[in-house]
C-alpha cells in the first residue's frame, strides 16, 4: 500500500514538472499610475521581474510634447519619437517617465483632462502600444496600481480587480502575449454606480457633483445587456462607462473595455438612435472596418443602436421603423460607401444597407436567421474587409447576397 501511495505520488508530481515545463515561458510587468494635478502630469513607472522568461526589448512611439523625464534601470534611448528600453535581463528593472494629460479636442474640449479633483484619459495614450521582444512565446503577466494624490478617493478602469488585492488591477487583453493598459481612465474624487450580471460587470463613473445621470445610464445599459449578449454571442467581462460634463468634449469615444460619454448626451437621440449603445456596441463587438471601409463600424454600431433599442422594449418597433426611414432619407444622396472615414449621411446610408442584408436574410431563411447570425461571426476579429462581410452573408443565406453586391458599394 505505501509502495502504491508513493508512486501515485510520483506521478503527480511528475504530471505537475510536465505541466510546467510545457508552460510558456513568462515574466512580469507591474504598471504604476500616479497624478501632479498642480503640473498637469500623470507620473508613470513600468516595472518588469523576470521569471522563467524575461522582456529583452521595450519600444514606443512618443508624443515628444507629452512624453519627458524617462529615467530607470537598463539602457534608454529617445529618439525623437521613439523611446527603446532594454532592462536587465537578471533583476527587476523600472523604466520611469511622466505624461502632459489635457488634450484638446477642438478650441474648447477636451478628449483627455486633469483638474485638482479629478481626471479622465486614454491610458493607451499614456503607456503607448509596444513592440516587443521576448523570448519565444515569452508571455507577460501584468498589473496596474494607483497612487492617488491626497483627497482623491478612487480610480477605475475596464479591467477587473485583482481578487488578492483591491487596489490593483489585472490587465488581461485576449491574443496579446506582451500585456499593456488600454482604454479610458477615470481618477479622482469620483462617484460610481455599478452592477454584476453573469460573467459581466457593468461600472459608470464621473466626478462627484457632475451631471452625468450615473444610475441612468447604468439601468439603461442592464435593461439592453442581455439582448446584446444574444446578438453578438458574448459580454465583455467589464465594462467602465467614464462620463464628464464641459468641457469635456460633447461625444461618446469607444475602446476595447470601455467608453466615455458627455454627461449631456441623451440616451435616446430624437432620430430614434442611441449614442450610448452606438459606442457600446463598439465595444463589445470589436468590430471595425480595413482601410477605406470604415462604413462597416459605424453602420453596425448604430444599425444596432437602433436595434437594441427596439428588442429591450425602450423604443416600439414603429419607432424603430422610423428611426430606419430617417437613415434612408439621410444617407439617400451617398453614391458610395468608401471612404477613409465615416460619418452623418454616409454611416445613414450603411445603416439602410444593413437593415435590407437583414431583410434578405430573415426572407432566405425562412425567418430561422437574421443578420445576427452575419455579425457574430465577425465579432472580434478586428478590422473586416468587404469581402469577409460578403462571406459571412454568403454562409448564412447560402448564396451570394444581393444586397451586399450593390453599387454603392463600388469604391
Amino acid at each position: 500500500m505505501r509502495l502504491i501511495r508513493g508512486l501515485c505520488v510520483w506521478v503527480l508530481l511528475l504530471g505537475s514538472f510536465r505541466a510546467d515545463a510545457d508552460a510558456p515561458p513568462g515574466y512580469r510587468v507591474d504598471y504604476r499610475l500616479g497624478f501632479q494635478p498642480d503640473e498637469g502630469l500623470a507620473s508613470l513607472a513600468i516595472t518588469v521581474t523576470p521569471g522563467s522568461g524575461h522582456l529583452k526589448r521595450l519600444r514606443f512611439k512618443l508624443d515628444p510634447e507629452r512624453h519627458a523625464g524617462f529615467a530607470g534601470d537598463g539602457q534608454i534611448n529617445v529618439d525623437k519619437t521613439t523611446l527603446t528600453w532594454r532592462p536587465p535581463e537578471d533583476s527587476k528593472a523600472t523604466l520611469r517617465f511622466t505624461y502632459q494629460v489635457d488634450r484638446r479636442r477642438g478650441k474648447h474640449e477636451y478628449d483627455a483632462r486633469i483638474t485638482p479633483e479629478w481626471a479622465l484619459f486614454r491610458a493607451d495614450r499614456l503607456f503607448p502600444p509596444a513592440a516587443t521582444i521576448a523570448p519565444d512565446g515569452a508571455e507577460a503577466k501584468a498589473f496596474l496600481r494607483f497612487d492617488l494624490p491626497q483627497g482623491w478617493t478612487n480610480a477605475e478602469l475596464g479591467y477587473q480587480r485583482d481578487q488578492a488585492k483591491d487596489d490593483v488591477f489585472q490587465i488581461n487583453n485576449p491574443g496579446r502575449r506582451f500585456q499593456q493598459p488600454l482604454g479610458w481612465v477615470i481618477a479622482g474624487e469620483v462617484g460610481t454606480r455599478r452592477e454584476y450580471l453573469p460573467e459581466f460587470e457593468v461600472v459608470v463613473a464621473a466626478p462627484k457633483g457632475d451631471t452625468l445621470r450615473r444610475n441612468d445610464v447604468l439601468a439603461f445599459v442592464i435593461s439592453s445587456a442581455e439582448e446584446m449578449r444574444h446578438a453578438f454571442g458574448r459580454l465583455p467581462p467589464k465594462v467602465l462607462i467614464a462620463g464628464a460634463g464641459d468641457p469635456m468634449w460633447r461625444g461618446g469615444l469607444s475602446s476595447p473595455n470601455s467608453l466615455y460619454l458627455h454627461a449631456d448626451r441623451p440616451m435616446i437621440s430624437e432620430n430614434g438612435t442611441s449614442s450610448l449603445l452606438h459606442e457600446l456596441v463598439h465595444v463589445i463587438t470589436r468590430i471595425r472596418g480595413a482601410k477605406g471601409q470604415d462604413w462597416i463600424a459605424e453602420a453596425f454600431a448604430e444599425f444596432y443602436s437602433i436595434q437594441m433599442l427596439a428588442r429591450s422594449g425602450l423604443i416600439s418597433d414603429s419607432r424603430a421603423d422610423k428611426a430606419y426611414a430617417w437613415m434612408k432619407n439621410h444617407g439617400r444622396k451617398v453614391k458610395s460607401l468608401s471612404a477613409k472615414s465615416s460619418s452623418g449621411p454616409r454611416t445613414a446610408r450603411g445603416v439602410t444597407l444593413l437593415a435590407d442584408l437583414n431583410k434578405e436574410i430573415e426572407q432566405a431563411t425562412g425567418g430561422e436567421q437574421n443578420i445576427d447570425a452575419v455579425t457574430q461571426q465577425l465579432v472580434g476579429k478586428g478590422r473586416i474587409t468587404l469581402p469577409q462581410l460578403r462571406d459571412a452573408a454568403d454562409q448564412v443565406i447560402g448564396k451570394p447576397s444581393k444586397v451586399l453586391r450593390s453599387s454603392v458599394l463600388d469604391p
